[in-house]
């Protein structure tokens, strides 16, 4: 299994939930090595085979470069989880400037693509692949719009929804399923990014269970879509959202 964005957060929860489950796992950062080291060890203390990679998934060439790591130190992929992503200080689309809606575009959705793309070439039964799973990790926010914090970090994850069904449809009888896990307000450190590490204990009374969740929770859903527990669903979304 790759996990992109794996050294922290709902990444993290996924590499070491993923090891316990039987799989080894490739660990993607994009600065923190030793965080994803840490997690790394983590997954081997679980009996895993697990490698880190420093790969940018805006950079194609960054991309290739992952893909084929993982194919020389760990073998064939079975598992693609699309988790890296970002987002930029809270403020209105009004006051957004072109650098910052490109950069959230081109991680979190052109970024997606390039990993996509690789994935199924490598999984797919018409490249000669024995099939496969991709997850992507998208947001609540896509259904919500983000209004007043960042409405391009919402619109990239609408596009992500889009892409996992067109795709899901596209390689169904390739033998690759592609599904989404809709993250609702969790405590990781993505919000810091927005200026606010404490968000989450301000927003949380919004939500039904008056709580924000923890990444394990979402690792848990995304370990049920990459198995065959879920094996009759492609193109579908598990909202993990606290019934927001």
């Amino acid at each position: 299994m790759l996990i992109t964005g794996a050294s922290r957060g709902i990444g993290a929860a996924s590499a070491v939930l993923a090891a316990e489950r039987g799989f080894d796992v490739a660990i993607s950062y994009r600065r923190d090595s030793s965080a994803a080291e840490s997690v790394a060890e983590q997954a081997r203390a679980r009996g895993a085979r697990a490698t880190t990679i420093q790969a940018d998934i805006a950079s194609e060439d960054d991309v290739e470069r992952m893909f084929a790591t993982v194919d020389s130190e760990l073998g064939t992929l079975a598992v693609l989880v699309n988790n890296a992503g970002t987002l930029d200080l809270q403020m209105r689309l009004d006051e957004m400037s072109a650098e910052r809606i490109e950069r959230t575009l081109r991680v979190n959705v052109v970024g997606v693509f390039l990993c996509c793309r690789a994935a199924v070439r490598r999984m797919s039964t018409r490249y000669g692949g024995t099939g496969g799973r991709i997850v992507n990790v998208s947001s609540a926010a896509a259904r919500m719009g983000g209004a007043r914090e960042y409405v391009d970090y919402a619109a990239s994850k609408g596009a992500v929804d889009t892409m996992t069904v067109g795709l899901a449809n596209e390689v169904a009888e390739e033998g690759i399923r592609v599904n989404a896990v809709r993250p609702g307000i969790v405590y990781t450190e993505l919000h810091a990014l927005g200026g606010e590490p404490e968000r989450v204990d301000r927003v949380k009374t919004v939500v039904p269970m008056k709580r924000g969740g923890q990444p394990v929770e979402i690792a848990h859903a995304i370990l049920w879509l990459a198995s065959n527990d879920s094996s009759y669903c492609t193109g579908s979304f598990v909202d993990v959202s606290g019934g927001r």
